[in-house]
């Protein structure tokens, strides 16, 4: 083949395919939002797919996409600001951190001021002027500017925010605004083309796209929010941003990344936008949000704990500790129970039962279906209210008992706690671990630690302990108290 026929053959083709493939002409036509669309699957089976154009999206929506300007008094921190639950050398510090630009980062036409600055993004829900954003972009702030893509300028004010879910919502005062249309994230698909519109680093009505990369993502220390989990690039500014399905609807608000450099590095995450909503009508109706609380501390279950309590699979959120006076407690609920469903929702893992929980009003009547020692249990609750703000756990000290006990097959050389321990710890009874070597040592026990329980047995001394053991038959799950912590340790007695 000469050079001089190489174009004109690749420009034949190319009318050949698109000739052939209605769907395509009638979306290069059609005046809609971008669409992925498919050539038909060749002969091997493999479908070809054309990129979007997200063109018309942007300049349908991005005029109701804001940027945001937060000043912040010396010395006021934003949620981003304060002290992260793990030190700076752990891998998933970043993982913590939301978007705060560095004021080291302000552009030169920028004037220095007294306050320190943040800088996020969000969207017009109402033409009266509501506005949607993260809380951790404006929460402390003394002064609130947003800016449309129209170089209009409006100071906004923050009628509530939630820390929980890091929605915050704004008010400024304005008629006939540009608004998004709401989607819904529950018809999300894995593998659906989203963008993102927002500011990364100042650089206003910045557009990026890219896929769902999961859903349902639970991240430490959010418990209440099922993230969207994308590749979209997000970067600090870009929080409190809408992102947007290939009809051009919001499904979320992009939140958080995960990243060792503080800079976009593939991962994503974004709150539901259904969520958020529902947190703002609450705010806009009460000013403040409301979620049911059933008062108890849950694990993750795996497979060995699975086993341990009889239990065929490992699904459920396993109850460690059971708040007195709550509405699990009032319910008959223990430590041990396995909660698989609630109502007729099943319990997949520990991380949905505070999100089923959390998206129902105080006073609700729930069924709770649990595995108790080998067979299944309903029992009726009345959920209460979840505090705004959770109370600090009182400080305990280290319990101490003169009396030891050896159990050389396990490793374990415990004692009986006193009276008075068990009035601290607020337990009947209890075992404190004085040393922890050979199986117990590699299951995690250290010296200090509490047993509790045994499977789902109350531990309220040595005797009851080595009955516990014995009817265990080599499948082991201690309840143990470690500080302000209880969790279930498996250990393999063979």
């Amino acid at each position: 083949m000469t050079p001089s026929l190489r174009p004109l053959l690749a420009a034949t083709f190319a009318i050949s395919v698109l000739s052939g493939c209605d769907k395509v002409e009638k979306l290069l036509r059609k005046d809609t939002a971008p669409q992925t669309v498919a050539i038909p699957a060749q002969q091997d089976g493999k479908v070809a797919m054309l990129l979007p154009d997200f063109t018309q999206l942007v300049e349908r929506e991005g005029p109701a996409v804001v940027n945001i300007q937060a000043n912040r008094p010396d010395g006021a921190q934003s949620d981003s600001d304060t002290t992260l639950p793990v030190p700076e050398d752990d891998p998933f510090y970043d993982f913590f951190r939301r978007f705060m630009p560095n004021p080291q980062q302000q552009t030169p036409q920028e004037q220095p001021s007294p306050d320190s600055v943040s800088f996020g993004s969000g969207f017009i829900l109402s033409q009266d002027g509501y506005i949607l954003t993260n809380a951790h972009v404006v929460s402390s702030s003394s002064q609130i500017k947003v800016m449309l893509t129209d170089k209009r300028e409006m100071n906004a004010r923050l009628v509530g925010l939630d820390k929980r879910t890091d929605v915050a919502l704004l008010k400024v005062d304005g008629a006939n605004l540009p608004v998004v249309k709401i989607g819904s994230p529950g018809q999300l698909k894995v593998g659906e083309w989203v963008a993102a519109i927002g500011a990364p680093f100042g650089f206003e009505n910045s557009v990026t796209a890219g896929i769902v990369s999961a859903k349902g993502r639970s991240l430490p220390d959010e418990n209440y929010v099922p993230f969207i989990q994308t590749d979209v690039a997000i970067n600090p500014g870009n929080s409190g941003g809408p992102l947007f399905n290939l009809k051009g609807e919001v499904v979320g608000i992009n939140s958080q990344i995960y990243s060792r450099s503080g800079g976009f590095m593939g991962i994503s995450f974004a709150i539901p936008i259904d969520l958020a909503i529902n947190v703002a009508d609450q705010i806009k109706a009460k000013g403040k949000v409301s979620r049911g609380q059933l008062g108890v501390n849950i694990q993750e279950l795996t497979q060995e704990l699975a086993q341990s309590f009889g239990l065929g699979e490992a699904r459920g959120a396993l109850v460690v500790r059971v708040e007195p006076n709550g509405p699990a407690a009032r319910a008959g609920l223990e430590p041990g129970d396995i909660i698989l469903r609630l109502n007729d929702r099943k319990v997949e893992g520990s991380k949905d039962l505070p999100m089923m929980v959390g998206a129902l009003q105080p006073g609700t009547r729930i069924k709770l279906h649990v595995w108790r020692k080998g067979s299944e249990k309903t029992l009726e609750a009345t959920l209460g209210e979840l505090a705004q703000e959770a109370a600090p756990a009182a400080p305990q000290t280290e319990p101490y008992a003169p009396q030891s006990y050896r159990f050389g097959k396990l490793g374990l050389v415990v004692a009986e706690l006193s009276q008075e321990q068990r009035a601290q710890l607020g337990l009947r009874g209890g075992l404190l671990v004085e040393k922890a070597q050979g199986l117990a040592a590699r299951a995690g026990l250290q010296r200090g630690d509490v047993i509790a329980g045994l499977n789902q047995t109350e531990i309220v001394s040595i005797k009851s302990f080595e009955k516990a053991l014995t009817e265990a038959r080599g499948s082991v799950a201690l309840l143990v108290r470690r500080q302000d912590a209880t969790l279930f340790v498996p250990l393999k007695v063979n």
